[in-house]
């Protein structure tokens, strides 16, 4: 373990499963909760066999890790896996939009019955806790992959409903971009720089920007913090895509492509419905259930918060804080490729 100031004593002691957990933020959980806490077991649940594998190499003298194959379609499957499980944390999705538009049923399959699956399972097996990933796209959704994942969202807010004796909680982390995952702008860029032609799929465009090592952390404090129901959302910086290119290859040309099909100009993580039930701390935002688990004043008393102004919402175009093209660049050689240079 780390030193004790990024030690996670939460999962001390804790069965901790991952669902898509060879996916890059399963990766990124399972390297933060070995180092930095004292968990009696991780568990990789995924369906690849292949990302298993390479996974298992990284990790070949880690007694703590467990791989289990399998698919949250696949109900059976989870009450076998969640068996002892103390804390789960759901990260399986179908989440490319052009496949989802493609293949509306496998998103719905995996995004919303795969969800159900998790949260039937978690209450049957009395686990304490478990943390939904969500996405931007989410709020107020123009494609299928956010419209999943909202209706994801739901029914693991929902699921506090029922959990009844059981006690099981469940709580939702909702952010942006990730900088440097699989399928993101960086790295592809990074790749076509070589070409000498970046293609801007619109110059307005914006998003928000955050590293894999913070959303790893906000679902670590919603886990120690939660008391079911929240959607916990990450106060990030914006940045523009055409500050995106400039940085990662300002000697390159760049063309207009188009918005791809169900593509926002900008991205919500908070919108001005949610935002009469949001909450405001130093450095997130927290959407309280609409059925009142908990009291709002107290929650804000016991972690120093406040409600959020009227007509708050929460946009990558509207942010009070934005990535510079050298603060870019800076990232970019942190997160994504230490050898970047321009």
């Amino acid at each position: 373990m780390t030193n004790d100031n990024n030690a996670i004593p939460c999962l001390d002691d804790k069965v901790v499963l991952v669902t898509g957990g060879t996916g890059s933020f399963g990766r990124q959980f399972t390297r933060s909760a070995l180092e930095r806490s004292r968990v009696q077991k991780i568990i990789v649940f995924s369906r690849d066999e292949l990302k298993q594998f390479e996974m298992q190499q990284e990790f070949l003298d880690e007694p703590r890790i467990r791989f289990f194959i399998g698919d949250v379609r696949d109900k059976e499957r989870l009450y076998r896996a969640f068996e002892g499980v103390n804390f789960v944390v759901h990260a399986a999705a179908l989440k490319q939009v052009p496949a989802a538009e493609y293949n509306p049923m496998e998103a719905i399959k995996t995004n919303i019955l795969g969800a159900a699956n998790v949260i039937d399972a978690a209450i049957d097996r009395k686990v304490d806790r478990v943390v939904a990933l969500s996405t931007d796209k989410a709020a107020s959704p123009s494609n299928l992959y956010g419209a999943t994942k909202l209706c994801s969202d739901k029914l693991f807010v929902a699921g506090n409903n029922y959990s009844g004796g059981h006690g099981t909680r469940f709580g939702v982390v909702r952010y942006g971009n990730v900088m440097g995952s699989r399928g993101s702008v960086i790295p592809y860029f990074l790749k076509l720089k070589r070409t000498g032609v970046l293609p801007i799929t619109d110059e307005r465009m914006t998003r928000f920007s955050i590293s894999l090592d913070d959303g790893v952390d906000l679902v670590l404090f919603a886990l120690k913090h939660m008391r079911g129901g929240e959607t916990f959302v990450p106060r990030i910086p914006s940045y523009r895509i055409t500050d995106v290119a400039e940085a990662i290859g300002p000697e390159c040309r760049k063309t207009g492509v188009g918005i791809r099909p169900g593509e926002k100009l900008h991205e919500e993580m908070i919108t001005a419905t949610d935002g009469l039930n949001a909450l405001e701390f130093d450095r997130h935002f927290v959407i309280c259930p609409a059925t009142k688990f908990w009291d709002s004043d107290d929650y804000c008393r016991e972690f120093k918060g406040r409600p959020c102004e009227p007509g708050f919402s929460y946009s990558s175009d509207a942010n009070k804080e934005w990535l510079t093209v050298q603060q870019i660049r800076d990232l970019v050689r942190l997160h994504v490729d230490p050898g970047f240079a321009v």
